[in-house]
């Protein structure tokens, strides 16, 4: 075996630790470079006046630029600060027990808002058909009750919050969430994918209805997109 002097002892040893250093730098770079996980606020599917006079102009402007916005804005700082590691939304959420009351807050928010928006459309409503029809009336009835046990969930959920459709495992089941919970959080008694939902926060709808939220419970009915809700039971 070839005997290594001191000096070339202390040569290999210095070349090995900035080995190990790049190594590491390089490493370190590359998570500096993997983009952490971020919500993303989606474009209005429509102009703010278009669901008039059902909803407002100004109402669907603050709700959109101010409170949705600072959802997004808040979640975004929540995950950089807290260093949160989830690769996707549904991942977020099915750990929302485990994260801090601002980022389960305003994921939920950002989140539901975006899937609120897609809900509803410019000359919506009306009476759906096909296949929605058919699975509605079969879970719940009729259209007629269906509507009736969706705004009841709705209008009887107390303070701020949510009512949905869902699909939990092939049952179309109707609920609501507090505050920016939704079913897909791990803490909600609520479970499923949602297939429709109706936003019951104040800011929703306050500035035309004032504390009226049946009134603006049995208008929205007006600007549903039935479309979207068929795409969601594909």
């Amino acid at each position: 075996m070839k005997k290594i002097n001191r000096r070339e002892f202390v040569v290999g040893s210095l070349k090995a630790t900035a080995a190990t250093a790049l190594g590491t730098a390089l490493m370190e770079n590359a998570e500096a470079r993997t983009p952490a996980m971020e919500f993303s606020q989606i474009k209005l599917p429509y102009s703010y006046q278009a669901l008039e006079p059902h909803i407002d102009a100004m109402t669907m402007e603050i709700h959109y630029t101010k409170h949705h916005a600072a959802y997004i804005k808040n979640v975004n700082e929540s995950i950089a600060a807290e260093k949160i590691s989830f690769s996707s939304d549904k991942e977020f959420f099915m750990n929302a027990s485990k994260l801090s009351a601002k980022a389960r807050n305003n994921g939920g928010g950002a989140w539901n808002h975006n899937f609120f928006w897609q809900c509803m459309k410019a000359g919506g409503g009306g009476a759906p058909a096909g296949k929605v029809a058919d699975a509605l009336n079969a879970a719940f009835g009729s259209m007629d009750k269906f509507k009736e046990s969706f705004g009841q969930a709705a209008a009887t959920r107390f303070g701020s919050g949510w009512a949905w459709l869902v699909n939990d495992g092939g049952k179309l089941k109707i609920g609501s969430t507090p505050n920016q919970d939704n079913p897909l959080m791990d803490v909600s008694d609520l479970k499923g994918t949602p297939i429709l939902a109706i936003d019951v926060w104040e800011h929703a709808y306050y500035l035309k209805y004032q504390n009226r939220r049946a009134e603006y419970i049995t208008n929205w009915w007006n600007v549903v997109n039935w479309e979207e809700v068929a795409k969601r039971l594909a």
